[in-house]
C-alpha cells in the first residue's frame, strides 16, 4: 500500500470528477452553496470507504456471475444508513439534496472503486483508497460550490455561515450573475475546474521532469 501515490491519485491524476468524469450529476446538480458540496462529499467518502471495506473482506466469497449484483446491494445499504442518519440529524442537508443522496447507489466512482480497487486488494489499501477517492471528489464539489455560490449568489459559505444559513455576503446585489447557480453555471464553471486540473498536472509533470534531469 502506497499512500501517498492513493492520495496523489484520488486528488489530482485519478480524481474522481475532474479525471474521471464520475458523479457528474450530483456534481452539476447540488454544487450551488458549499452546505451542499461539504454535504455531498462527506456522504459519498463515508459509503466508498464503508463500501470497499466490505466488498474487499468479500471479495473471495462473492462469485464473479454476482458481483455488480452483490456490490450494488452492499452500496444500497450503506447510502440508506446514510440517508436515515441525514434525515434524524441533518434534515437541512437531507432536504437541501433531496433525491440526489439516494442516487449514490448508482453513482459510477462508488461502483467503479468497488469494481476496480476493493475487489482486488485487501481491507486496509481500499479503505484508504476509498478515503483518497472521497477527498478528491470532495475538494473538486467545494471548488465548484465556491465559486458558483460566489459568482451566482455573491455570498460565500451558503448553509454554513451567515444569518440563517444564507452566507457571507462578498458581492453585493445585483451585481452576482444568476446564471452561475443555473444548469448553464455547472457546465461552465465545471469546464473551467477541468481545465485547471489539467494544466496542473501538465505543470506537476513538467517539474519533476526538470528535477528528475537535474539529478
Amino acid at each position: 500500500m502506497n499512500f501517498k501515490k492513493q492520495f496523489n491519485e484520488g486528488l489530482l491524476t485519478k480524481n474522481p470528477v475532474t479525471v474521471q468524469l464520475l458523479g457528474m450529476c450530483s456534481t452539476l446538480a447540488i454544487t450551488t452553496s458549499l452546505f451542499n458540496g461539504i454535504g455531498m462529499g462527506l456522504a459519498v467518502t463515508i459509503i466508498t470507504i464503508c463500501s470497499n471495506v466490505l466488498i474487499s473482506a468479500l471479495r473471495k466469497v462473492i462469485p464473479s456471475q454476482i458481483r455488480i449484483a452483490a456490490y450494488i446491494t452492499i452500496i444500497a445499504g450503506f447510502v440508506t444508513m446514510v440517508d436515515l442518519f441525514l434525515q434524524a440529524y441533518i434534515p437541512a442537508l437531507a432536504e437541501s439534496l433531496g433525491v440526489f443522496i439516494p442516487l449514490i447507489v448508482v453513482n459510477c466512482m462508488v461502483l467503479g472503486r468497488a469494481e476496480a480497487f476493493a475487489s482486488k486488494n485487501g481491507v486496509l489499501a481500499s479503505a484508504v483508497d476509498g478515503l483518497c477517492q472521497g477527498i478528491g471528489y470532495t475538494v473538486a464539489l467545494v471548488v465548484v460550490c465556491v465559486v458558483r455560490e460566489l459568482l451566482g449568489s455573491g455570498t460565500f459559505g451558503g448553509g454554513l455561515l451567515g444569518p440563517g444559513g444564507a452566507g457571507i455576503t462578498i458581492i453585493p446585489q445585483p451585481f452576482p450573475a444568476m446564471q452561475m447557480v443555473m444548469p448553464v453555471g455547472g457546465f461552465l464553471i465545471l469546464g473551467v475546474v477541468l481545465a485547471g486540473n489539467q494544466w496542473l498536472m501538465k505543470y506537476l509533470e513538467k517539474k519533476n521532469k526538470k528535477k528528475e534531469a537535474a539529478k
